[in-house]
């Protein structure tokens, strides 16, 4: 594939909210909405050629380092989702990147997930290099997404307006 030919972004991932996933208030629960976002990082870990025979080949993985959710809009029981996801930043050792979670029928954005993912070298388990060839095809995927602007509430931080006394 050249890079001419990688979608920006990729959307490569769809699955419908589960009845198990829903909470008291009759939406998806918060937890839930991690998973079905990790189901999207493990179709972009595929894309990416960080397959678990890659990882078993080289004795390597990935861990989530950092991990940013906002919540948008509810999804319920039966919804269809679609994601979409994109490479922020990347080196031989580090992906940033992000989600978009859509009810796929509806288009609303639901949620969003940004994450720092670093490479691991079993043997050690501390960050490593992927491959060259690995790298490489990253380095490329994020050259073709750095087309795209930033998305809105990439590093965003979490607090409240201080009140005035």
């Amino acid at each position: 594939m050249t890079s001419k030919e990688i979608p920006t972004p990729l959307a490569i991932h769809e699955e419908t909210v589960r009845p198990e996933w829903i909470d008291y208030n009759g939406h998806m629960n918060v937890a839930f909405y991690v998973l079905a976002f990790d189901h999207a990082t493990d179709a972009m870990l595929d894309y990416l050629r960080l397959t678990h025979d890659y990882k078993a080949k080289e004795n390597t993985t990935t861990f989530v380092a950092d991990m940013n959710v906002t919540y948008r809009q509810e999804v319920k029981e039966g919804d269809p989702l679609r994601f979409t996801t994109r490479i922020l930043n990347c080196d031989e050792k580090r992906i940033h990147f992000w989600h978009e979670m859509y009810h796929a029928e509806k288009g609303y954005l639901a949620a969003t997930n940004e994450l720092l993912s670093l490479h691991i070298d079993l043997r050690t388990r501390r960050v490593g290099p992927m491959s060259r060839e690995i790298a490489s095809w990253v380095s490329e995927v994020c050259a073709a997404h750095a087309t795209l602007p930033n998305p809105e509430g990439v590093g965003r931080l979490i607090g409240m307006m201080k009140k005035a006394h």
